[in-house]
């Protein structure tokens, strides 16, 4: 014989049920979640100096003194054992000046906060050393006779390389024409680079712009395969050239110098 159940009121049925749902909202908003908030971050030029000593040094050839700046970009990221709460997620998603990233697109996964620091320094000196065969490569200088040293190991990750690859060129006059690369101006850039030149794709290229615009760039190399992200939030009086090697970058650089025809994205 079944039992009689007894209907509760509607109101206090919608009570029961909507408290364990709030609940659950309550614990979703709080939960860490595995993203990390990313923002604009420094700038360095790598004609120039950095503590005190030049961030790049040539021996074994002549160099010659340099005008206008390379600047490499970064972004700054929160700590990869900081945590992001739903509420902080939704706020900076809006906020241009704000990126949402993956964690694992920032950080290795798997370490910890002093692992993961000497792993991205690891990278940025990976870097640099390949910075400097392409650009000796590119210059048909030996590498046993000439040696390009760079100081700013300091800055994580291997997202600089194209800019310490043109430094180099720079301060060798690679094609003997006596004129910067750079024709005076505040060039800026991104992108990973192998030994024999070819440019690779990074993170965060529209907060990088934006660095770039704030430090005084006109200019801005990318990546080619990253122009649609560059171009999403493109700061005002900022010109981007795209590129897939260090022999492009070069010839578009020497191109913008003389007002020929350079590539756009």
């Amino acid at each position: 014989m079944l039992s009689r159940l007894t209907r509760l009121p509607r109101p206090a049925a919608l009570a029961i049920c909507a408290a364990p749902v709030a609940a659950l909202f309550a614990v979703a908003a709080l939960a860490p979640l595995p993203f990390v908030i990313a923002q604009p971050g420094l700038t360095a030029d790598v004609l120039g100096a950095r503590d005190g000593k030049p961030v790049i040094t040539v021996t074994g050839a002549p160099t010659r003194d340099t005008k206008g700046q390379l600047r490499m970009t970064t972004i700054q990221a929160t700590g990869p054992s900081s945590t992001v709460t739903l509420p902080e997620l939704i706020g900076n998603w809006f906020d241009s000046t704000r990126a949402v990233m993956p964690k694992g697109a920032v950080y290795p996964s798997g370490g910890s906060d002093k692992e993961i620091e000497q792993h991205n320094l690891e990278e940025m000196t990976q870097s640099q050393s390949a910075a400097a065969q392409a650009a000796l490569g590119y210059l048909h200088k030996d590498p046993k006779a000439v040696k390009a040293d760079l100081n700013l190991a300091d800055v994580g990750g291997p997202s600089a390389g194209l800019l310490f690859s043109l430094g180099i060129v720079d301060k060798l006059d690679g094609d003997g024409s006596g004129g910067d690369l750079t024709g005076g101006r505040t060039i800026a850039g991104t992108g990973t680079i192998t030994a024999d030149g070819t440019v690779g794709a990074v993170g965060g290229v529209g907060l990088k712009t934006q660095a770039a615009r704030r430090d005084g760039a006109t200019v801005f190399l990318v990546p080619k395969a990253e122009c649609s992200d560059a171009k999403a939030e493109l700061p005002q009086g900022l010109r981007l050239i795209p590129v897939t090697s260090l022999s492009g970058a070069v010839d578009s650089l020497r191109a913008l110098q003389r007002g020929g025809e350079v590539p756009a994205c």
